[in-house]
């Protein structure tokens, strides 16, 4: 099968950035499925991983990364019942494994999601990754009660990005929140607003803005951009037994004393974490999938897909990864093969 990988962490501009190559197409066994490869989407944690997997050394073999992925069953493992062959499904994958800049794939399937029927391969490529963590966020880190906390206000930062367009969708019709988002350029702006935000602040501007629209104080914080830059801030303008949650990471230590007067709880969140470590609930990942599949099928959420590069290429794997680079990006990118 062809795959697309690395040996070196090298700028996206070298000529081996990336590398196209043949291997061995794999067989399942256990929980996992062959999944044929159709259609993946590019996000930040691409570009991340390939600038830090292989620096200052040359890798034996290609490392082949990428997550999102829609495609059809071809084989099945010996433990695997939640699908047959000829499934069409979506996943947003794991760290630890092989990833979808491939041909052919095997996948847990206890990550894994039916694809929506009513969304293109291209569409539903668009949404596992930042689906699961948006998801994850409201529901099972900060636990939202769409009947006890309907009208409580989240900020969500970096409104326009991938995770953000799915977040204000999940936190509007589903959790019943008051959704505040950030973006400061008329189109991530219009954008925001589309998807259902109630109010758009400018991040550069934070705190005046939201005292703007009264709204000085927020329950929620999902930060999706700079947990870093904004930690401060974060510890304002939330409430008092308010929640940050953050996938951003940070690298110095977080000043976690500043939340203590207003017993205000933070959480991180990781996509990969049931997968890397096999947790005793790694199939909710697979129960969300098919969740979201119902809410797109059913029109309530919509896909957040923007840009389609035609054709599984050398080419458009590395556009697809100057353009995550950018920080521009608005919505999703995805490589239809």
């Amino acid at each position: 099968m062809k795959a697309i990988g690395f040996k070196q962490s090298l700028p996206i501009t070298d000529k081996n950035s990336f590398i196209e190559f043949e291997t061995e197409k794999p067989s399942p066994s256990g929980f996992d499925l062959l999944v044929k490869i159709e259609a993946i989407s590019v996000n930040p944690v691409d570009f991340k991983i390939r600038e830090s997997a292989a620096k200052d050394t040359t890798l034996e073999t290609p490392k082949v990364i990428g997550w999102d992925a829609v495609g059809t069953v071809e084989a099945i493992g010996d433990k695997a019942s939640l699908f047959q062959v000829g499934d069409k499904v979506f996943y947003a994958g794991d760290l630890t494994r092989s990833g979808s800049n491939a041909e052919y794939q095997l996948i847990d399937e206890r990550i894994v999601g039916k694809k929506p029927k009513n969304l293109s391969i291209e569409e539903a490529a668009a949404i596992p990754l930042t689906g699961l963590t948006a998801f994850e966020s409201l529901f099972d880190r900060i636990k939202v009660n769409p009947e006890t906390d309907k009208g409580k206000t989240v900020l969500i930062l970096a409104g326009a990005g991938g995770v953000g367009s799915i977040a204000i969708q999940l936190a509007k019709k589903i959790a019943n929140l008051t959704v505040i988002a950030t973006a400061s350029r008329p189109d991530s702006i219009q954008w925001c607003k589309d998807l259902g935000a109630d109010f758009v602040v400018n991040h550069h501007n934070l705190k005046e803005d939201l005292e703007k629209i009264n709204h000085s104080q927020v329950n929620y914080i999902l930060d999706f951009v700079d947990l870093e830059g904004y930690w401060e801030t974060a510890a304002e303008i939330i409430k008092p037994q308010g929640h940050i949650v953050s996938i951003t990471g940070s690298s110095k230590p977080l000043n976690l004393d500043i939340l203590k007067a207003k017993s205000v709880s933070f959480s991180w969140e990781l996509m990969y974490t049931r997968s890397m470590f096999n947790t005793e609930d790694i199939v909710r990942q697979h129960e969300i999938l098919n969740t979201l599949a119902d809410l797109l099928d059913a029109g309530t959420i919509k896909s957040t897909l923007t840009t389609t590069l035609k054709g599984f290429t050398l080419d458009n794997l590395k556009k697809a990864h100057e353009m995550q680079e950018s920080g521009k990006t608005i919505g999703k990118t995805v490589i239809l093969f």
